[in-house]
């Protein structure tokens, strides 16, 4: 549902690195700028490995939590309490990171393509001039040919652009939702009530 936010937040993103200028274009002139050159289609182009991407790491994250927190307290009883919720989602998050990574490469370039209509004129489009020492990708058809792409072009090096990153943003944030959502039911457990009515 916010696939088409997530599109023109990356397109604003990716302005400086496609044109020399550093004028950067507004949220309202993007939408106008998606929407001339792609149409609807243009703010849902990456969306494919997007949903995957977030299946595989909803699946593998919640289903390490529940086994990590318990061989956390069994193993080490000493990181028991809010240590192994924290550990717990972390272990989680980094084991979907394996997935979800990949995947966000594939829809973040796929998200700056827009349709191959756009992506083969972006030379001229907007007055956009391509820097001469950047070297751009082909246009993805889709995860499968984005994936296999990028793997014979760049490697695991490319599919994982940005994994340490990820990483830095993604662990801490995990571990601290896991021992917060544990801490409401622990100590407010009508919240989870509340919750399943709204």
């Amino acid at each position: 549902m916010m696939h088409p936010v997530d599109t023109v937040k990356t397109r604003i993103q990716s302005q400086a690195i496609l044109s020399g200028s550093q004028n950067q274009k507004s949220i309202s002139q993007m939408v106008r700028s998606v929407w001339a050159a792609d149409g609807l289609r243009g703010f849902y182009r990456g969306v494919t490995p997007g949903v995957t991407g977030s299946l595989a790491t909803g699946a593998t994250y919640f289903g390490f939590i529940e086994s990590t927190k318990k061989w956390i307290e069994e193993s080490h009883p000493s990181l028991g309490g809010h240590w192994a919720h924290f550990i717990a989602g972390a272990v989680g998050d980094t084991l979907g990171s394996f997935v979800y990574v990949p995947c966000e490469v594939m829809k973040q370039r796929m998200q700056v393509q827009g349709t191959i209509k756009s992506w083969g004129s972006i030379l001229m489009k907007d007055n956009i001039c391509v820097k001469s020492n950047l070297q751009m990708y082909g246009y993805y058809t889709g995860i499968y040919q984005a994936g296999s792409s990028i793997w014979r072009e760049q490697g695991l090096r490319g599919l994982y652009a940005g994994y340490w990153s990820t990483l830095a943003r993604d662990v801490p944030f995990a571990g601290l939702m896991v021992c917060y959502f544990c801490c409401l039911i622990l100590y407010f457990p009508n919240f989870l009530c509340i919750l399943v009515i709204f």
